[in-house]
């Protein structure tokens, strides 16, 4: 029998195929919690506002309702997955180009940069750093590929 988080993804995929509104629209993450509470967090290449999550709340709602999945007593939360909640997915990174992003390797060292280009088995990171020229310091960027399977999280940091 199918999992209800397989459930989920699959009619998450059938309403992004159908709805013009929603085509760009992706799964990033689905779990299911303590007392019911199911959290559903999608992104999309267009960015995920109030509206879009309506939509897919009030049809997943019909679905949950209809199939008595989760009972009669039960919350669900859609949302886009924030600011510093993890990176999973490649449209995720392509999504943050141009963004600050704090990079755990599998190693545990951290890289920080500003993410400048994702390709399908990397990313590169414009670092700064600090430079001797002469008898003074200048800063400057330097460029770092980061295969992907190397990359044990990624979050993107705000930086003012």
């Amino acid at each position: 029998m199918m999992e209800l988080t397989e459930r989920i993804e699959q009619l998450l995929g059938e309403l992004f195929a159908t709805d013009e509104r929603l085509t760009d629209c992706f799964t990033v993450e689905i779990s299911l919690q303590p007392r019911n509470k199911l959290c559903v967090f999608v992104d999309s290449d267009s960015g995920i506002n109030f509206d879009k999550c309506k939509t897919i709340s009030r049809y997943l709602e019909g679905h949950l309702d209809a199939n008595g999945w989760l009972g009669e007593r039960y919350i669900l939360e859609v949302s886009s997955p924030g600011v510093g909640r993890p990176l999973r997915l490649w449209r995720q990174y392509r999504n943050n180009i141009g963004r600050h992003l704090l990079v755990t390797l599998q190693d545990g060292t951290v890289q920080r940069g500003v993410l400048k280009t994702v390709e399908a088995d990397h990313l590169i990171l414009a670092q700064q750093t600090e430079e001797k020229q002469g008898k003074k310091a200048a800063s400057v960027f330097v460029e770092r590929l980061i295969p992907f399977e190397q990359i044990a999280t990624a979050v993107v940091k705000i930086v003012f």
